[in-house]
């Protein structure tokens, strides 16, 4: 399972107190989730004005930053093509696995001063983030077109003879070059249909005057005359080429790895603190003044999952009665949820199955 429930609720008399409420009713026998304090320091709370307003930018921000994370891990797996396994060991969060930096989350004072008020801080995020995703723009082009025109060069020189590029199979020997009179063309022969389905590739040196007349009497017999002619020139600029190309991926493939490894790892930080933002954000909006609210972040066991929201429901609905054990994937007549579901208690989930990739 790689869902987590980013979750607060108000402090009892203690933050503690609530972190032992929830403990005691979600772990040990019932064993519906493993839980972790998500600690979130003392931000600049702001007018009450400025955190509606900031609630909803952060919502769009957190939708965002998703996004660019989500990008920077696919294009990760379509760099690494044959390695794919070896993508998640290149994604990691400060140097450790996801589960590991959500788990142990602790704010980046250095990159986001708690000083700053929370817009601030929501820009500073959202500029970092910008960034990234318009470095992975150029990049990504950059690297796939010198890709395209490898593997445009790569298919010329393979398939079948009706298609392939011929530079590499043929001869000097098997031309007469320059001569007024003579041509060597070069037909396509299907092999018998009892021996097998491929074909055999023939020279044929004739009087350039019977070109068109033999032409037509190799359709009529299902052969296949190539429009080859045979210049060195042409053909060793294609093998340099392909060097090129070839040579300037390898390149540009390990400074690429490195920087899609780095920048997953900023995006992914990054996004976790929106997370966080969010939540304080919703707890003050929800719970008042002062700040007094326990984050705290739920790995649900899949096969316990409604279960545990119904305990969730259960713990918390003191706190607004109006909330109702709702998914956004019950279809209700007349009822229009939001893309977040509402509960009694904040609520934010965190999908790590970004890197659920198709391999």
């Amino acid at each position: 399972m790689t869902e987590f429930w980013l979750i607060s609720a108000p402090g009892e008399k203690t933050c503690q107190q609530t972190w032992d409420k929830l403990m005691g009713a979600t772990t040990g026998t019932s064993n519906l989730s493993i839980n972790n304090k998500f600690n979130i320091p003392d931000l600049k709370v702001g007018t009450l004005d400025v955190l509606v307003g900031l609630s909803d930018e952060l919502a769009k921000l957190d939708t965002f930053v998703e996004g660019v994370v989500k990008k920077v891990a696919q294009y990760m797996a379509d760099v690494l093509e044959d390695s794919r396994d070896k993508v998640q060991e290149n994604l990691l969060a400060n140097g450790v696995d996801l589960i590991t930096y959500i788990t142990r989350f602790q704010w980046d004072m250095a990159k986001y001063p708690i000083k700053q008020s929370l817009k601030n801080i929501s820009e500073i995020v959202s500029k970092q983030v910008t960034q990234i995703d318009n470095d992975l723009k150029a990049r990504a082009s950059a690297y796939n077109n010198l890709k395209g025109n490898l593997q445009n060069l790569e298919r010329k020189n393979a398939g079948s003879l009706l298609t392939r590029s011929l530079a590499d199979i043929v001869r000097k020997e098997d031309f007469v070059l320059d001569s007024e009179y003579l041509i060597t063309m070069l037909v396509v022969v299907p092999k018998l249909v009892f021996e097998d389905n491929e074909s055999g590739l023939f020279s044929v040196t004739l009087f350039r005057k019977a070109v068109d007349d033999f032409k037509h009497k190799a359709r009529e017999n299902k052969f296949t005359v190539r429009d080859f002619q045979y210049n060195e020139e042409e053909m060793k600029a294609d093998k340099e080429e392909m060097a090129r190309l070839s040579t300037d991926k390898k390149k540009q493939f390990g400074p690429l790895v490195r920087w899609l490894k780095v920048n997953f790892s900023e995006a992914f930080i990054a996004w976790i603190h929106i997370k966080a933002l969010r939540v304080f954000v919703e707890s003050v909006l929800r719970y008042g003044l002062p700040v007094n609210f326990q984050a705290m972040l739920l790995h649900p066991h899949k096969k316990n999952m409604k279960k545990l929201r119904e305990v969730l429901y259960d713990l918390y609905k003191h706190l607004d009665s109006g909330a109702a054990i709702i998914d956004a994937s019950m279809d209700i007549p007349g009822l229009n949820l939001s893309q977040q579901d509402y509960y009694p208690y904040v609520y934010y989930k965190i999908d790590c199955s970004l890197l659920d990739f198709k391999v």
